[in-house]
């Protein structure tokens, strides 16, 4: 069954068809995406259709958050698919501006984050990205002026990002993440997944068993941060693929442990051919079980036919 819901090019048109919720005093959320919508998103509209009056999906490909032209170019695009998804998750309309519309000739201020921005992403995709993100979602709040915004906590260190942009600019928004969501062998879903061969996509199971090996580790009772830095980077190279970075991280400042004593944040990055992945767990000694949900991934050793 077909779902049709109004797609918004320019603010003007998303405040006007917002102002009679306005008026009638109804909550509005904003989930920000960049299209190619997956189940990750999906559980975030279901959240968001959960707690609030009116449902707001944005599509945006943002190009000042991409570090190379070529990641930009590839980035899926399937607008119309993505409408009828987030409709049928429970969207009432889908903002989707054209870049001139976002940066508009003459466009000439940045919103910038500092601190908790040079490192893991920051660090390895540069200064810029994460001043794209900034940037972009403080103008995506502005323009809807949602009560609630959703992001998914496989963008972590996002997530921080933006809970101190709203934090130290005032804005009166509240931010909702919701848990990453994962294929059934634990792959975190994401929509550069779609850029996997079928043999990168055994391999991109690196990230997600090199998380585990570490949850693994500390569930035995290891909890110094090279020991299970090293199980994850074992674990991951048997998938043959290299970490980018690899680290045990204050989950609030992303300072790096050297110890797991509270709840801290396991990130990691890496290539897999061509794509680039991200995953993290959250491992808190107290309940470390609840950073293994799923079976540790075995690698599958992809051997080129003899003749």
């Amino acid at each position: 069954m077909s779902h049709h819901i109004p797609t918004m090019r320019t603010a003007r048109e998303l405040r006007e068809a917002l102002e009679s919720s306005r008026q009638a005093r109804q909550s509005i959320a904003l989930v920000p995406t960049m299209g190619a919508l997956h189940e990750g998103h999906l559980s975030l509209i279901r959240q968001a259709r959960e707690r609030c009056d009116v449902v707001v999906v944005s599509i945006f490909v943002n190009p000042s958050q991409f570090d190379r032209g070529a990641d930009l170019e590839r980035y899926p695009r399937q607008e119309v698919h993505d409408v009828e998804l987030a409709a049928q998750a429970g969207a009432d309309l889908v903002f989707a501006p054209s870049v001139e519309e976002v940066y508009p000739a003459g466009f000439a201020t940045q919103v910038q984050v500092l601190g908790i921005t040079d490192r893991l992403e920051g660090a390895s995709r540069g200064p810029e990205h994460f001043r794209g993100v900034a940037t972009v979602v403080a103008k995506l709040l502005n323009i809807v002026q949602p009560e609630v915004a959703f992001f998914g906590q496989k963008d972590a260190q996002q997530v921080l990002v933006i809970r101190r942009l709203v934090a130290d600019l005032n804005l009166p928004v509240s931010i909702a993440v919701g848990p990453t969501v994962r294929e059934a062998d634990g792959l975190a879903l994401s929509s550069r997944n779609a850029q996997l061969g079928p043999q990168e996509r055994e391999r991109a199971l690196a990230l997600y068993a090199g998380l585990r090996a570490a949850a693994e580790v500390a569930m035995d009772g290891e909890l110094a941060a090279d020991a299970l830095l090293s199980a994850a980077h074992s674990t991951m190279v048997l998938f043959e693929v290299e970490p980018e970075y690899l680290s045990l991280v204050d989950p609030d400042s992303l300072e790096e442990l050297s110890r797991l004593d509270g709840p801290a944040l396991l990130a990691v990055a890496a290539h897999v051919g061509s794509v680039r992945l991200i995953d993290n767990v959250i491992l808190d000694p107290s309940n470390l079980a609840a950073a293994a949900p799923l079976p540790l991934p075995s690698p599958r050793k992809v051997t080129a036919c003899s003749v």
